[in-house]
């Protein structure tokens, strides 16, 4: 996979991740592969909060759209080819 289709198919899904981490073009698509992987992260822990009653579920429903949020801000900057921070999510680099 060339390093824009990595990109793209880095935040489609934990699968995708995984197939852009195994089979796509690694460094030159680092930064967008961490950044999906922050988002992926991000999204798993505030679902687990999400389950706490009232306090976990407005948590949820403002994390879980803050998380959208940067999920579609991610994904137009990787079909654009621009390697741009999600913002707050963005500034931690795992890979």
């Amino acid at each position: 996979m060339d390093k824009r289709a990595t990109d793209v198919v880095a935040y489609l899904t934990w699968v995708g991740l995984l197939i852009a981490f195994l089979m796509g073009d690694r460094e030159g698509s680092r930064f967008h592969i961490n950044q999906s992987l922050v988002l992926w992260i991000a999204a798993t822990v505030i679902g687990i909060v999400a389950r706490v009653p009232l306090f976990g579920w407005i948590v949820g429903l403002a994390g879980g759209l803050f998380c959208a949020l940067c999920w579609f801000i991610g994904i137009i900057n990787a079909i654009q080819g621009v390697e741009k921070e999600v913002p707050l999510l963005g500034q931690i680099h795992l890979l």
